[in-house]
């Protein structure tokens, strides 16, 4: 009778307890918890203009998870620690995609992309459920980390323009050192997200469940990971990073293409790659003595930044109040002139400088790196090293921070004798929160009337003025330019920032012109400034996504010239590419040309532009893709590549000298 007793008083408490696997646990304190939350939503939706309405809804709902009490069997802990990881990565990925993309892009991520990034936040999920042996502790984290991350990306994209990617975090300082001249937006999609991210933490801290055996759960976790991840890497193998088309990266998936940056930071020997093949090439490029003539010109180089002719994206034409760039327009003597393809667009202004100077290409770099803090090595061959070599003082002007792109490091590096920032500038003369471009002009030219008679002068200028974003209004300055029939309030700042640096140059060229010594100046800009969506829609019908790679190639194109204060030749350019203006700044100051920029100069005969996009094959007449080269277009390209990786990341005693050399001073 007690026996039978017992055991019905068991099954009885068994009842009530599976009865009560969730249930009401009200708390005073969580009122003021459930006020706290409401407030925070009610700021968001206020922010990003949703209804109030909304804001309730969220708060009613945090407020009545708040008070639940939710216990599960522990028999079954596996079985829910399994689904909690399994619905959290679904939830996350989606909330990740929501985020970024509108529906219909996010409706154009394949089936197999969308596991796959599923599949990437539950490895994440997993590694830290190794390190916590707590599904809801690694839940909480890794949901709040991949959502923080796509955050970041959603900010980056407004004003930049391209995906936040793995070698971004290396920038990460740079970045933050301009974010706040830029309007941060919040979309009612963030919003949404923000709201459902809350009420997913608070409920997910409701589910506590133990396990006695925690190496078994690591051991577990770890087994499970190291699956999902060589499952995704294989699956994944021909899968292409892509950061410039669409924000969220509406072919991969975020969170995937993320991880792809990973994997694509690491640069491996390309096809063919043999000392024995590079010793090949060398022998058709013998290197000239380098000695210096006492007919070398003063170079001065100027990378003006976000300076771009707008009208190249274009396809309706449209019209401002005043010429933009008339002096720059005007320019037809002594200048070779045209139009040039950056590797970047709104931002990394840094991989157009080590293009420019190096001759290299970003094509053969991961997508988002940024060499000068990745891959610099301690004796880099440059135009910079190539000048030295003649006996140049070589000199180079930012007004800006010297930790931005790790400039103070790499600049002597490269062999700059002397580098100048923000603190060796006149502060005064700023317009917005930058200082001039006029300022910059007016240190180059103190430089260049203190140097002796018989010194020979190689300036870099890299400009501050027209940097984006061009959202804000100032005292110091005032729109000069707009355009008819539109109005984008970025993009008549812009303009008139332009228009700005237009009559600063001239004011450059017109001293230059009246000196005695032989001057040549180059002068490009960086990329193409990030403005208005809408104003892109306007421009080409398209906007910034759906592009042909021509259209995709417009956004790229920057403008340039070479002018010399002496006869020399003048042509106009229809197009090139930034890793040729250094050869054709040395040919153009008549000094023979090294065997590397001997190559580069063969290269563009036959691929005259090129950036990390695509190349313009001249025998087929069209931009192509890298994979799609063939036949004495991939020939070369191979070997450009070839010469570029020993060049980069070989050892100094395996690098080729012939090619390569390093001139720490003249002969």
């Amino acid at each position: 009778m007690n026996e039978n007793k017992a055991e019905r008083n068991k099954i009885e408490q068994n009842k009530k307890h599976s009865a009560r696997l969730i249930e009401l646990d009200y708390k005073k304190t969580n009122i003021r918890a459930g006020l706290i939350a409401f407030a925070v939503m009610l700021g968001f939706c206020l922010y990003g203009g949703v209804n109030v309405a909304v804001a309730a809804a969220a708060g009613l709902i945090y407020f009545g998870i708040k008070n639940l009490k939710i216990t599960l069997p522990e028999k079954a802990n596996p079985l829910w620690a399994a689904l909690e990881i399994f619905l959290s990565a679904i939830m996350t990925e989606h909330m990740v995609q929501y985020l970024l993309l509108d529906a219909e892009l996010r409706e154009k991520i394949s089936v197999n992309h969308t596991r796959w990034n599923v599949l990437c936040c539950m490895v994440f999920y997993l590694a830290l459920l190794v390190i916590t042996a707590k599904p809801k502790i690694a839940c909480m984290i890794g949901h709040i980390f991949l959502l923080s991350l796509a955050g970041i990306n959603y900010f980056v994209y407004q004003f930049r323009g391209n995906e936040f990617s793995f070698g971004d975090l290396k920038a990460a300082s740079t970045g933050l050192s301009v974010a706040a001249n830029y309007k941060f937006v919040l979309e009612d999609r963030a919003v949404y997200v923000i709201l459902l991210s809350m009420i997913y933490v608070a409920f997910i801290r409701k589910l506590n469940f133990e396990f006695k055996k925690k190496w078994m759960l690591r051991i577990s976790a770890f087994a499970a990971a190291l699956v999902m991840g060589i499952y995704v890497g294989i699956a994944a193998e021909d899968t292409v990073m892509e950061s410039w088309e669409q924000k969220g990266t509406y072919r991969n998936g975020y969170i995937l293409n993320f991880v792809l940056s990973i994997r694509d930071s690491f640069v491996a020997e390309p096809d063919g790659y043999s000392k024995d093949v590079v010793e090949e090439i060398s022998k058709e490029y013998p290197a000239p003595e380098n000695k210096g003539s006492e007919d070398d010109p003063t170079i001065i180089v100027i990378m003006n930044e976000s300076f771009a002719d707008l009208s190249v994206i274009s396809h309706y034409g449209f019209e401002t109040t005043e010429e933009v760039t008339p002096f720059f327009d005007s320019m037809d003597t002594n200048v070779i002139k045209g139009y040039a393809l950056s590797s970047v667009f709104g931002a990394k202004t840094p991989d157009s400088e080590w293009e420019f100077l190096t001759g290299n290409s970003m094509a053969f770099l991961p997508s988002g790196s940024v060499p000068y803090q990745q891959y610099m090595s301690k004796k880099p061959y440059s135009l910079v090293s190539t000048l030295k070599g003649r006996g140049y003082s070589c000199i180079s002007m930012h007004p800006y921070y010297a930790s931005g792109w790790s400039r103070s490091k790499v600049y002597p590096l490269l062999g700059f004798d002397e580098s100048l920032f923000i603190d060796d500038f006149d502060q005064t003369n700023i317009m917005r929160e930058y200082i001039t471009d006029q300022e910059l002009y007016n240190k180059i030219i103190d430089q260049y009337e203190a140097k002796t008679s018989d010194e020979k002068l190689f300036i870099l200028g890299v400009t501050m003025q027209n940097h984006g974003g061009y959202t804000d209004y100032y005292d110091n300055f005032q729109n000069t330019i707009n355009l008819k029939n539109h109005y984008y309030s970025d993009v008549n700042q812009y303009l008139s920032l332009i228009h700005e640096s237009d009559k600063a140059l001239e004011n450059l060229i017109t001293y230059f012109e009246n000196v005695d010594d032989k001057v040549e100046i180059v002068f490009f800009g960086d990329h193409q400034p990030s403005l208005n969506n809408n104003f892109y829609q306007s421009m080409n019908g398209k906007g910034l996504s759906g592009l042909t790679l021509d259209e995709l190639q417009e956004l790229f194109t920057v403008p340039f010239f070479v002018w010399t204060n002496y006869d020399s030749e003048s042509k106009d350019v229809e197009l090139t590419s930034l890793n040729y203006l250094s050869t054709m700044t040395l040919k153009q100051a008549g000094i023979e040309l090294p065997a590397y920029n001997q190559f580069l100069a063969d290269l563009q005969e036959e691929i005259p532009a090129m950036n990390s996009r695509a190349f313009y094959s001249k025998s087929q007449d069209e931009f192509l893709h890298y994979s799609e080269a063939q036949g004495e277009d991939a020939d070369l390209l191979n070997q450009y590549n070839i010469l570029q990786y020993n060049n980069m990341f070989e050892k100094e005693k395996d690098k080729d000298k012939n090619l390569f050399p390093y001139y720490e001073t003249s002969d």
